[in-house]
């Protein structure tokens, strides 16, 4: 068995790479009485009723969203999850979802509530965390960015094909050596004539092999203060390569991109950005999206588990009659509630000017202590 690979019981390889063994069984075979999870189980999770907290509108994206998800993202998750490739074919039904651009008002945008976008990505990212990930950088970094940074005529050209999905964008910010750690970041912005050349490296940056839009952001040269850059794809200079072998979030396509002399024309500066607090009011509202992220994974973890202790039986009756399982779902489905009523909290203390970088940052934490 030691040359092997793959262990017994399963189709493994030998030591040429050849295939040996038999292949898995297809799960309707090898355990029938389940439900496979391209069909995703009823949503379970909200015991006290917490979506009489939402408005009408609200409640109706909410529904339009899961039902979408659950079609067309669903059936296809598990397959690109483990091919750790992104289902290009899926983005028109994403763009169905009406949720690029979120917030903001005009330029084909839908202007939704923080709200309504919230418990949105929530909803896909029940379904399939990966996605909602994608959405999230494109919409709340790259698109939001734009919006909150960008002058008119940025506005203009860029946010109408984004908000439709006809071109995506991604966000730069981390880096190798100092990841988020804007303090330190090295990547440099040096004034040429016409424009500005970037020179630099960025890490684990979202969408950025197959991006249309790149917002850069990097030092200038001279201020020495944070400014940020839309960047075509295929500028010269600029190469983006994929980061292999996640373990995680195996659908995002997070990549490396390296700046070497990428000249960026000075009508492509996103001249609202002059120093790091410039860009905090897109990281403020990005923070509560990402707290939306882990409730919406742990609804989905419910839902599944739910279903799945109900249709397995062991000893003559399901697994969800065992006292032992009981107590975890009990316990999954409060962390849950109390998720659900912070992300709603922090949502009303964003839109009515009262959320502070200390709200946004407990309400993250607390969802990841939770999930």
């Amino acid at each position: 068995m030691g040359s092997l690979r793959g262990g017994s019981g399963g189709e493994g390889r030998n030591e040429d790479g050849g295939k040996v063994g038999l292949p898995a069984l297809e799960v309707a075979l090898a355990f029938p009485q389940a439900t496979p999870a391209s069909l995703f189980p009823p949503a379970v999770s909200d015991y006290y009723q917490l979506d009489d907290l939402l408005t009408n509108e609200e409640k109706a994206l909410r529904k339009k969203v899961r039902a979408i998800s659950e079609k067309e993202i669903a059936p296809i998750m598990t397959e690109y999850w483990e091919k750790a490739e992104f289902p290009f074919h899926a983005i028109p039904k994403l763009a169905t979802l009406g949720l690029a651009g979120s917030t903001t008002k005009g330029y084909g945008c839908p202007g939704l509530s923080l709200t309504a976008s919230a418990v949105s990505i929530a909803e896909v990212a029940r379904v399939d965390a990966s996605c909602s990930t994608f959405i999230l950088v494109h919409s709340s970094l790259a698109m939001s960015t734009i919006a909150l940074c960008g002058s008119e005529a940025q506005k203009q050209k860029y946010l109408p094909s984004l908000a439709q999905f006809k071109t995506v964008g991604c966000w730069a910010l981390t880096e190798p050596d100092y990841g988020s750690d804007a303090s330190s970041l090295k990547t440099s912005a040096t004034k040429v004539p016409g424009g500005w050349q970037l020179d630099g490296q960025k890490r684990w940056i979202g969408n950025s092999t197959f991006a249309d839009v790149l917002v850069i952001l990097a030092r200038n040269a001279d201020t020495k203060q944070l400014n940020g850059f839309i960047v075509k794809k295929g500028a010269p200079g600029l190469r983006a390569t994929k980061i292999q072998n996640k373990i995680g979030l195996r659908m995002v396509q997070n990549g490396d991109i390296l700046l070497n002399k990428v000249f960026v024309p000075e009508e492509d500066r996103l001249t609202g950005i002059n120093s790091f607090q410039d860009i905090s009011k897109v990281l403020a509202m990005s923070r509560i999206m990402v707290a939306w992220q882990p409730i919406g994974i742990s609804m989905g973890v419910y839902d599944m588990c739910h279903r799945y202790l109900k249709e397995r039986k062991q000893f003559g009756a399901p697994l969800a009659a065992f006292q032992l399982n009981q107590e975890k779902l009990v316990r999954m489905l409060g962390n849950i509630q109390a998720m659900l009523l912070v992300g709603w909290r922090l949502c009303k203390l964003y839109e009515s000017g009262k959320m502070t970088p200390g709200h946004a940052s407990l309400g993250k934490v607390r969802k990841l202590l939770c999930s």
